[in-house]
């Protein structure tokens, strides 16, 4: 990961083009905003997909030394960790050059001439993510049970 520090306006898709529906109904073309304006950073986006697991971080070391480690398992959804395990680890590689260390946006204006809020919140966001990966490991694991080659792409 790059820098867990950095807080981002973090939104759905489906209310972004909601959005943007809205704005083709106006008989006069305009600029706006389409944002939560509410900020999470990238930590807590990190441990919110980790506690729709099961799984309870604790982040140690700061900057380019931060590593998150596995602090408690509940349930089964990650049977291959263990406690103690380091899950997430910060890479210099993943630093922007030009690092924005807070992007939250204004919509104020979409509110107030078109009726426009985000309907969808980050912890809904992480759960369906969460959910959809969390079906495909499943299916990957059966078919690799069932002597099928899966391709899955891990980063080194």
């Amino acid at each position: 990961m790059g820098n867990l520090d950095a807080l981002r306006d973090w939104g759905h898709a489906k209310d972004y083009v909601r959005m943007q529906w809205l704005m083709l109904q106006q008989d006069k073309p305009q600029d706006y905003v389409i944002a939560t304006g509410v900020q999470h950073s990238v930590r807590e986006f990190i441990s919110l997909a980790a506690d729709c697991l099961g799984i309870k971080l604790d982040f140690e070391g700061e900057g380019a030394n931060e590593v998150a480690k596995v602090a408690q398992l509940i349930g089964s959804n990650a049977p291959a960790l263990k406690v103690g395990q380091i899950i997430v680890r910060v890479d210099p590689r993943y630093f922007r050059p030009a690092e924005v260390e807070s992007i939250v946006g204004d919509s104020s204006k979409a509110k107030r001439d078109l009726g426009w809020v985000p309907e969808i919140t980050l912890d809904q966001i992480i759960t369906e993510m969460v959910s959809h990966d969390l079906g495909m490991a499943k299916q990957n694991a059966l078919l690799k049970q069932h002597g099928y080659n899966v391709a899955v792409g891990v980063e080194r």
